[in-house]
């Protein structure tokens, strides 16, 4: 029997290559949103991240690199609410990517799902930064990680509608798994309800929100504004007013404010994972919530 190597060869090199276009290509604007797609596509898609824990998501240079990952996305997902506003509209229009425009196509923002804290009823440029549309930092509420989880299996089934079935599973053993979770969080941070923390910017209002945890005070005058001395002062005095335990910031915040008030007030300044890679341990969202607590209850008890 003869057999014909390069009709077999030829057709497994097209079965290889059909099985490689069918895996979607996503983009995403933070770490968070990556870990989210990862849980929901299960290896069903080549993930990728713009920015790092280490990066102000704010302030991201449109390099070409990323507007070359853009060019063959097949979704885009970014927190929205105007935090990506200074350099996302770049790589879109840099990208010619005509799927990735539009939130009715493969654009896909995270705050367009959720109810967003903060929102503004005027804004003008005498109040700093202020996000029109509301804070962004929506994955720091793990009610709000579930909604979206959801949001975004139905974007995944709109471009990818051959794997829905997959997709919906996906979504299932999550939601499983993040229902667990979210009971064990709830329960381990009992200790926390009603603790006063001055933090910079409203970085984490979802999480504190969640924890039952009152910020106080923001290291920043106004929003994106450096602390200023007079304002540190203020600061200070609210400290020993509200007897405030804890100073909290992320790790791309600048720490020099920080430090100046923890050691003139005598109180323990605690730098919080915003996002996965915030830490070593910070692997997933699930360890990211576990790392918050722990962090956070640790911090205490050494005040204690």
């Amino acid at each position: 029997m003869h057999i014909n190597f390069k009709t077999i060869i030829t057709t497994l090199s097209l079965t290889f290559s059909i099985s490689v276009q069918a895996q979607l290509n996503i983009f995403t604007c933070e770490p968070e949103y990556a870990a989210l797609a990862k849980e929901l596509t299960q290896g069903q898609a080549k993930i990728f991240s713009a920015t790092t824990a280490q990066q102000d998501p704010h302030y991201v240079q449109a390099r070409p690199s990323l507007i070359s990952k853009m060019r063959r996305a097949d979704l885009v997902i970014c927190a929205g609410a105007e935090l990506e506003a200074g350099w996302l509209p770049m790589l879109q229009m840099k990208s010619h990517n005509r799927d990735v425009q539009s939130t009715d196509k493969g654009l896909f923002f995270a705050s367009d799902h959720v109810e967003n804290f903060d929102i503004p009823v005027t804004v003008d440029r005498s109040m700093g930064d202020v996000h029109a549309l509301g804070n962004p930092h929506v994955h720091l509420d793990p009610h709000r990680v579930l909604i979206l989880a959801q949001a975004l299996t139905k974007k995944l089934i709109q471009i990818d509608g051959d794997h829905r079935e997959q997709y919906q599973q996906n979504l299932d053993n999550f939601s499983q798994k993040w229902h667990v979770a979210l009971n064990k969080w709830q329960t381990q941070a009992a200790p926390l309800k009603g603790i006063k923390v001055i933090a910079y910017h409203s970085t984490f209002r979802y999480l504190f929100e969640f924890l039952n945890i009152e910020q106080v005070g923001d290291l920043e005058p106004k929003p994106g504004m450096p602390p200023t001395s007079k304002h540190l002062l203020s600061l200070l005095k609210t400290i020993k007013n509200q007897q405030v335990p804890l100073v909290v910031y992320s790790a791309y915040q600048d720490d020099k404010g920080v430090k100046w008030l923890t050691e003139k007030a005598d109180i323990t300044n605690l730098q919080l994972p915003y996002t996965i890679g915030g830490n070593e341990q910070v692997t997933d969202l699930f360890s990211l919530f576990n790392q918050h607590i722990q962090l956070l209850t640790d911090a205490l008890a050494l005040k204690s």
